[in-house]
């Protein structure tokens, strides 16, 4: 006759405690409308952030042509992209707070503009 070893033992739920301490403790509140909502404020404030960017760079271009006709329309066609884009990143940022005030949505597009302390 064989004997089967098992490597298994008993567990109980009860005896896990999965509950956040320490470090992790805030992160008993996380929710899928807070991530979309953190998501979606960092992805316009990188999107702002680069836009101004392309706003210095194309600023830089442009001082820096020397009057050469290519190289400033190179430098306005940078500036114009530039300000497009903000233009759409304050768009998007306007129609989510419009959605949230008609719809009553309230958690998933609680962002605000940062602001320097």
């Amino acid at each position: 006759m064989e004997k089967i070893i098992s490597l298994v033992g008993i567990v109980h739920a009860e005896d896990i405690n999965i509950q956040p301490t320490g470090k992790f403790e805030n992160l008993g509140g996380l929710s899928i409308p807070g991530i979309i909502s953190a998501g979606i404020q960092a992805i316009l404030i990188i999107a702002a952030l680069v836009a101004f960017i392309f706003l210095v760079y194309g600023g830089i271009k442009w001082i820096t042509s020397s009057g050469d006709k290519e190289a400033t329309a190179k430098a306005q066609g940078t500036l114009t992209a530039a300000i497009i884009g903000l233009a759409i990143v304050f768009a998007a940022w306007a129609i989510m707070k419009l959605m949230q005030t008609f719809f009553g949505i309230g958690d998933i597009f609680n962002l605000t503009i940062p602001i320097a302390k």
